[in-house]
């Protein structure tokens, strides 16, 4: 591989336009079944608390067309727009893994969002009913509208519900997402109501204390936690993750440290061994995904490190071809 001079710096504007939402799905999926096939290291995170938010790091490694290694770390800040600040700021390092040349430095706030959302749509594609029409989602910033276009590049979407405790947000999602994906977008105060009508919910909230009630989920249905990343942060009922639905973790230690499966342990309404599957063994054919039309489906969704590095090296790759970015050598 030809040795380029120098660092290449990619704003949040150049990922944005260097990554569509449909080229991260593909890599995010490629990710999983490289780690599925025991082919990727184990990814790594470390989380360090704040006051008012909180710091994580996520490393991992994948052998693409090169061996690429990136670093990515986030704060995250729910306090900040009344500041005037991103909710989430960050930066990804990437490297060659042969030879630890740092190929590029890049803003982490687009491919946080893009790949958080591209692992729903893979988790929907497997687990999902591929007749679902009706989401509800839960959280109406920024994450919830990629995670809503996800679902939708997933399955045939012709409804969604939008909740939010801010009701101005869920009415604000509701009339901008409707018109940019042409299908009924409804804001709703009845959370339990919007469920018993749905085929899907993505929670994608900074909730604390679960607000998805076991009582409140149809059969069928299939569930995306994205909130928790961290140990303080809960969206579903501990009940609802016990060996009864089928679990599916994106990295099962990491869902048992910091994801909702986290607080099913510690209430003993679940085990680390009734995790039905990581999502990666799903992808790459060791076990089934959905099974029945009636079971509950639910993943646990902490962020996987191998889709950051996987989106990381695309924006790369597709920088290189494109001639985007500036470069900078650290070194001089």
């Amino acid at each position: 591989m030809t040795l380029v001079s120098g660092t290449l710096l990619l704003t949040r504007k150049d990922v944005a336009e260097l990554m569509p939402l449909n080229d991260c799905v593909q890599v995010v999926e490629h990710a999983f079944r490289l780690h599925g096939e025991g082919r990727a290291p184990a990814p790594g995170v470390l989380g360090v608390h704040a006051q008012g938010g909180g710091f994580h790091i996520k490393t991992g490694t994948l052998p693409l067309i090169r061996n690429y290694f990136a670093a990515k770390t986030n704060a995250n800040f729910p306090g900040n727009p009344a500041r005037g600040l991103p909710t989430i700021q960050g930066v990804i390092l990437l490297f060659d893994a042969d030879n630890g040349q740092v190929l590029a430095a890049m803003d982490s706030m687009e491919i946080t969002t893009l790949r958080t959302g591209a692992a729903t749509a893979v988790a929907a594609k497997y687990l999902a009913r591929h007749d679902s029409r009706v989401a509800t989602i839960c959280g109406c910033g920024n994450q919830g509208r990629v995670q809503l276009r996800a679902i939708r590049h997933a399955c045939p979407l012709v409804k969604a519900f939008a909740w939010d405790i801010q009701k101005d947000a869920a009415e604000r999602f509701a009339l901008a997402m409707a018109a940019e994906l042409g299908i009924a977008v409804t804001p709703v105060d009845d959370l339990p109501a919007a469920l018993w009508q749905s085929d899907l919910c993505v929670t994608c909230t900074p909730a604390k204390k679960f607000f998805i009630h076991e009582k409140d989920v149809p059969q069928g249905m299939f569930i995306a936690a994205v909130g928790a990343d961290s140990e303080d942060k809960q969206e579903l009922d501990p009940a609802l993750l016990g060996s009864k639905n089928k679990v599916v973790a994106d990295v099962v230690g990491q869902c048992a440290a910091i994801g909702d499966l986290h607080h099913a342990l510690t209430a003993g309404t679940a085990t680390v061994s009734g995790v039905y599957a990581e999502l990666g063994e799903i992808v790459c054919g060791k076990k089934p995904g959905r099974t029945s039309a009636e079971e509950i489906t639910i993943f646990d969704s902490t962020g996987m490190a191998l889709q950051d590095v996987a989106s990381a090296a695309l924006v790369y790759e597709k920088a290189m071809t494109a001639g985007k970015g500036m470069r900078l050598n650290f070194g001089s």
